[in-house]
Formats: structure tokens, C-alpha cells, sequence
């Protein structure tokens, strides 16, 4: 959310962050509401003080009183009914996007920054990742739609296992301080090197949480409980990211980094008939995901060096990649700036987004009243903390993998830093 007082002081940079975003709001109608809403305000407390006022004068006219009670009520009235229109309308409003992200109408505007790795020159006709998964015995989607319907799978065997050896993996670069701190130094970014912490958080969550995390539009991406009012998370962040709720986080405490482990569930409406087969479009998942709570001056910092985590994780599994900026019609309303990782797919010939990093500033902070206490020094004042989130591993990981390690026998090559966590294991067959 934005502050109102930003919005009426930056009305043409608003509009412009609407039009490039492709929301349907009408500003003007917002401005208008807000105008009234606050001359409401006004006129009500006035009135209220009339009201006190003439109750405890030595001139007591009930009728007079009576009147004013009642002009109060219906004002009041109209008050809240203006309040909640305003209110819903401010929830519609999306972030600002940062200066460097590319305007764009949708996906083609998007622009690739850098490439990293070579493409696999194949000498036979790659398969794609569910061919893989049937000959071998990985993936059971057929068998999974009679027990839960489409768009869900069994994972199986030496699948089934590299999905924990990823897990593994990711946990031993994002919990290593040292590795983080080279991460740093690298990337020049002069930021603490801060481990994040593991978490296994609830994949149940109340609507009112979900809207401060402006990810509950749109609903019918969601599962709802409707017996329990909730909702099941599409991702770890939808619960990460609501920890600090209502509550003042420390400057010298910050960044507090999180790296959460859930299944994730998204009933993929808007996707019929698209990439049916396999796992790359599927209703239940699971992920790693990182969050972070952060200082306003290293927000922008802060989501670079989850970038550099992500590319080195995909590169110590040997996979070619692309990093791109996501353009305004195609990124999140909550996102000031996203940036995806697209790893090569041979079966399918073409980049795929595997990853992606999400900065937010204080859009989440401000919904969910999570705000930072700045130290003595700095003079102990209040103001909104900056959130962070991004993909640290997910299933789409384990289709490069696929694809990218199969062989000409039809077998799939471990990467060698997994081997480990799979029994020492180096193909499946």
C-alpha cells in the first residue's frame, strides 16, 4: 500500500506506475474519496464538539441536541460507507516501480541483463522433462489425476530424493555465513553478511493476512477453506512475510533473512490447457523461499545479493541461465522491481523461469504495520521497515536438471554437488 499523502503529492507518478502496470483504478475517483472522506472527518468532529459543547451550556435545548445527534449519525454513516470504498480502492493501487525496471506491455518487454554457461551441444533429440519422467519412472501424473484430478503428480524415486538433496544444498550455501560473506564481497554490495535462518512455516493462513500480504488477488489463484476461513499459501513468502505483523523490528537487528521450506498450492485458473504434462504447471508443489526484512537505503541492495545467491546456486549445479528485468506489465502491483532467473530447457528448447526476486519496499510493511525503531544515534523514529522475497529453489529447478543432465541412453546424470545428499548415487536409471 501506498501512503495517501504520497499519492496526492505524486498523483502523475501514480497514474503513470497504474497505466504501465495495466490496473484497472481509476485515480481520480480514489482522490475524490479522499477528499470527501477527510471533509466528513472534519465536519463530524465539529459537529461532536457542538454537540459537548451545548450539552454542558446553561441554555439545555433537548430538541436542539436531538437534531445535532441525528445529523451526526447520518454523517457517520456516510462516513464509513465512503471509508470503506476508499479504503478498497487504495488496496488497488500498485507500488511504484523502481527507475531502472523497463516499461513494457507484457512478457516482450521484459529485458535480459546477462547470461551465464554454455547450451548443451547434444549429439541425439533431447526429451522433454515428462518424457523423462514417465520412461524412467520419476513422474505419475496419470495416476495422481485418478486420486486428486489434473495438474497433480507423483514424484518418484531418485526424483523424489533430489528434491531433498536440492533442499540440502540450498540450506547448506543460505545458512553458511562465509559463504554469504564471499557472495558479498564479490558482488561489492556492503551489506551484513547475515545467515538466514530456517523456517517451516504454516501453509494455512487467515484472509486478513493474506490481503496485508496484497497476494490474495487474485482469489481464484487460491484454495479456500471455507469451514476454517482460510486460505492454503501459494508460496512460503505468503506466511514469511506476515511474521512480523503489527510489531516494531529494531535498525541494528536488521536484516533479519528467513529461508522457508512449504508445499505451496495455486489452483492455476488462468493457465487451462498450458503445460499439462509434467511438472512444470502443477496445483501442489514444494519450495524454498527467502525473505527479508530490511533497511529502506538497502532494499534495492538487499534484492541484488538475492539474485547473486540465486545465480550461484544455479551455477553450482552446472545449469546455463539468463537473468531479465521484468518489465511494469508484466511484474506483481505489489513489486517495486523483479528480476527472474530463466534456466536453459533443452527439451523444449527455450529459457524457462526457474527463480525469480520480488522487492517491495515498504507496500507489504505499510498493509501488514511491520515497522523499524531507528536507533539513539539516529534519533529513535519510526518508519516503515522494506521487504524482500525470492525463489530459492523449486520444483521447475529439478526440470532443468532433467533436461539439461539427461543422456543419450535415456538416463539422467546427477550434478556432482548433489551426490552426496543422494547416497553418492551418480545417474538415474
Amino acid at each position: 500500500m501506498l501512503d495517501i499523502k504520497f499519492i496526492r503529492q505524486n498523483q502523475e507518478v501514480v497514474r503513470k506506475a497504474i497505466q504501465n502496470k495495466n490496473v484497472d483504478l481509476d485515480l481520480d475517483k480514489l482522490l475524490a474519496l479522499d477528499i470527501r472522506r477527510r471533509e466528513l472527518i472534519e465536519s463530524s468532529e465539529a459537529l461532536k464538539a457542538e454537540q459537548n459543547r451545548k450539552s454542558k451550556g446553561p441554555q439545555f435545548n433537548v430538541e436542539e441536541l436531538k437534531s445535532l445527534k441525528e445529523k451526526f449519525k447520518v454523517m457517520e454513516h456516510e462516513l464509513i460507507c465512503v471509508g470503506e470504498e476508499f479504503g478498497q480502492l487504495m488496496l488497488r493501487v500498485p507500488n511504484i516501480p523502481s527507475d531502472d525496471t523497463p516499461i513494457g506491455p507484457d512478457e516482450f518487454g521484459n529485458k535480459v541483463l546477462r547470461q551465464w554457461g554454455k547450451l548443451p551441444q547434444l549429439d541425439f533429440k533431447p526429451k522433454e522433462h515428462w518424457e523423462l519422467g514417465e520412461k524412467l519412472d520419476l513422474i505419475d501424473n496419470e495416476r495422481a489425476a485418478k486420486v486428486s484430478g489434473a495438474r497433480f503428480t507423483y514424484l518418484k524415486r531418485g526424483l523424489a530424493v533430489m528434491q531433498f538433496a536440492l533442499v540440502q544444498h540450498a540450506l547448506s550455501v543460505f545458512m553458511d555465513e562465509k559463504v554469504i560473506k564471499k557472495i558479498v564481497k564479490k558482488t561489492g554490495l556492503n551489506l551484513k553478511s547475515t545467515p538466514f535462518v530456517p523456517v517451516i512455516p504454516p501453509v494455512l493462513i487467515r484472509p486478513d493476512a493474506m490481503q496485508k500480504m496484497a497476494r490474495l488477488e487474485p482469489k481464484e489463484e487460491r484454495y479456500y477453506i471455507q469451514n476454517d476461513d482460510l486460505y492454503l499459501v501459494g508460496s512460503a513468502e505468503h506466511a514469511l512475510g506476515a511474521m512480523y505483523m503489527d510489531e516494531i523490528l529494531e535498525e541494528n537487528d536488521l536484516p533479519i533473512r528467513y529461508i522457508g521450506y512449504s508445499t505451496a498450492f495455486r489452483r492455476e485458473a488462468g493457465s487451462y490447457g498450458k503445460d499439462m504434462k509434467g511438472i512444470l504447471r502443477v496445483h501442489q508443489f514444494d519450495k524454498l523461499e527467502i525473505e527479508s526484512f530490511c533497511l529502506p537505503e538497502d532494499s534495492i541492495k538487499e534484492q541484488d545479493l538475492f539474485v547473486a545467491m540465486q545465480e550461484y546456486l544455479v551455477q553450482s549445479l552446472n545449469l546455463p541461465y539468463q537473468v531479465v528485468a521484468i518489465c511494469t506489465g508484466d511484474m506483481g502491483g505489489p513489486d517495486a522491481r523483479q528480476i527472474d532467473i530463466e534456466t536453459w530447457m533443452p527439451g523444449q528448447n527455450k529459457y524457462r523461469e526457474t527463480h525469480t526476486a520480488d522487492l517491495m519496499t515498504d507496500f507489504q510493511a505499510r498493509r501488514l504495520g511491520t515497522k523499524l525503531r531507528r536507533s539513539s544515534s539516529a534519533g529513535g523514529g519510526l518508519e516503515f521497515v522494506h521487504m524482500n522475497d525470492a525463489t530459492a529453489f523449486a520444483g521447475r529447478t529439478m526440470i532443468a536438471i532433467l533436461e539439461n543432465y539427461q543422456t543419450s541412453k535415456g538416463t539422467v546424470e546427477i550434478p556432482k554437488v548433489l551426490r552426496k545428499y543422494m547416497g553418492g548415487v551418480k545417474e538415474i536409471k
